[in-house]
């Protein structure tokens, strides 16, 4: 019985080995595939760019067959931009860049992006393109392109840039290899794409579809996947077929960071938060113990110079911003009126040259600019002219606050006694003789006895004739 027990266990062990694999493999195969959307809409920035990263990081754990980008931007920054097509790039995971809802598009920089995805669809009724650089503020003539060699002095004219400034057209020389580079890289129409960047050329869904500019034209996320089913893209340097036909869609939601960054990476957000931090602080300093401006000025600090270490900003423009607002506070404490207009003039300076390169969505607002420098202004004239005022008064403490004050005569002796002052009692000196019940004033204070002097009759407290 033994043995026979031992065998069937013997048995029972091998089978449950046997079968665990099998079981393995049928939940794998049996659990629902998933496909998720990552929702940018906006200006592309560094809330974006962090939003992307961090929605690729859980396509790959959650081993996802699909990540949907879907866009509906104006543009935005370049840096961020950039940053986000060497994640698209890099990553793992087919992309489907999806320029959606209808009356979305897809312009500047979200073109780039667009060409740069695995897969690239629009919903009915989008467009793209118009991604011509501004981020030097202002757009650039256009710049000749292969369209405009006609031979003879149109040939001549398709080598030489349209326009005097030398470094816009460098900057769109480079924006014309790099988004050609990645039609090449998609196998997708790069005359239209250089187009694009010298022309500003844009296109509807059905005229992209058209010109080989994007694979699909869906209505919806469900209708994208189903198109998408079976075809072939090149992931991470291999070839993948898609299985997109049944898999589940799902949104990932921007974190509340992402959402914080989407406001305070706004150039305009981020000066005012240095203003209301760099003034919280200094009220903090002028009025110690108060506590909240000293906690509300040091967070929002710390908030602004977080923002602007994400934005590409050119640090001597922070600089004379800070210096600006160094002199203004120097101009409420020593009225001079020359550290004031110093103060204006190296704040404006500073905003004007602030933000190395703009984009759509982050450019510098001269209506919120000179609101905050018209409220700066104000603050240190408003604080200079009560330390001017307090500066008039006469002094309300120490030997200087004794002078011209009443007294009354206690006893006295040659040329010294004892006064009644401020209800307490002093020793006295004059240089004329007094006596009890005469009419005295104080002159000054030396070493802790009274210079006094008689009264002239008629006269007030304060020294004037009645």
């Amino acid at each position: 019985m033994k043995i026979a027990r031992m065998a069937l266990f013997a048995a029972a062990f091998v089978a449950a080995a046997a079968v665990a694999p099998l079981s393995s493999t049928g939940g794998e195969s049996g659990r629902a595939k998933l496909a998720l959307t990552i929702d940018i809409d906006g200006a592309i920035g560094p809330a974006s760019a962090r939003q992307l990263k961090e929605g690729l990081a859980t396509a790959v754990e959650r081993n996802a067959e699909v990540v949907i980008l879907e866009m509906n931007t104006p543009g935005g920054l370049a840096t961020s931009m950039r940053e986000m097509i060497a994640d698209i790039v890099a990553s793992p995971i087919p992309v489907i860049g999806y320029v959606a809802p209808s009356g979305a598009h897809a312009a500047s920089a979200g073109t780039y992006i667009l060409y740069a995805t695995h897969l690239a669809a629009m919903a009915p009724g989008t467009n793209l393109g118009a991604a011509t650089p501004v981020e030097l503020g202002g757009s650039p003539s256009p710049l000749p392109g292969p369209a405009d060699n006609k031979g003879g002095e149109g040939q001549k004219n398709a080598t030489e840039p349209k326009t005097s400034d030398a470094m816009m057209a460098k900057v769109t020389n480079d924006a014309v290899a790099f988004i050609r580079s990645l039609a090449e890289l998609r196998g997708r129409n790069a005359d239209w794409a250089e187009k694009a960047v010298r022309e500003a050329a844009s296109l509807s869904a059905t005229a992209a579809l058209q010109q080989h500019v994007i694979e699909i034209i869906a209505r919806d996320p469900a209708d994208l996947l189903q198109q998408a089913d079976g075809r072939t893209v090149e992931v991470a340097g291999k070839k993948e077929v898609l299985a997109t036909k049944d898999v589940k869609d799902e949104t990932l939601e921007a974190g509340p960071l992402i959402r914080l960054l989407s406001v305070i990476t706004d150039p305009n957000v981020a000066i005012i938060l240095l203003l209301v931090g760099v003034y919280g602080l200094v009220f903090e300093f002028s009025n110690p113990g108060m506590v909240a401006p000293g906690v509300i000025g040091t967070l929002a600090l710390l908030l602004a110079l977080y923002a602007l270490d994400l934005l590409p900003i050119n640090y001597a423009g922070l600089a004379l911003m800070l210096l600006g607002i160094a002199f203004l506070v120097m101009e409420a404490f020593n009225p001079t009126v020359v550290l004031g207009l110093g103060g204006v003039a190296a704040f404006f300076l500073g905003a004007a040259m602030l933000l190395k390169v703009r984009g759509p969505g982050f450019e510098m607002s001269w209506f919120v600019i000179g609101i905050a420098g018209a409220l700066t202004l104000g603050l240190a004239l408003l604080s200079g002219s009560y330390l001017w005022a307090a500066r008039k008064r006469p002094s309300r403490v120490g030997a200087q606050a004794m002078n011209g004050l009443p007294v009354e005569i206690i006893d006295w002796s040659g040329d010294e006694g004892h006064v009644f002052a401020q209800g307490e009692r002093w020793r006295a000196k004059a240089d004329e003789p007094l006596a009890p019940g005469d009419s005295a004033e104080v002159v000054g204070v030396k070493d802790l006895v009274l210079m006094v002097r008689r009264r002239a009759t008629g006269q007030t407290s304060n020294g004037a004739s009645r």
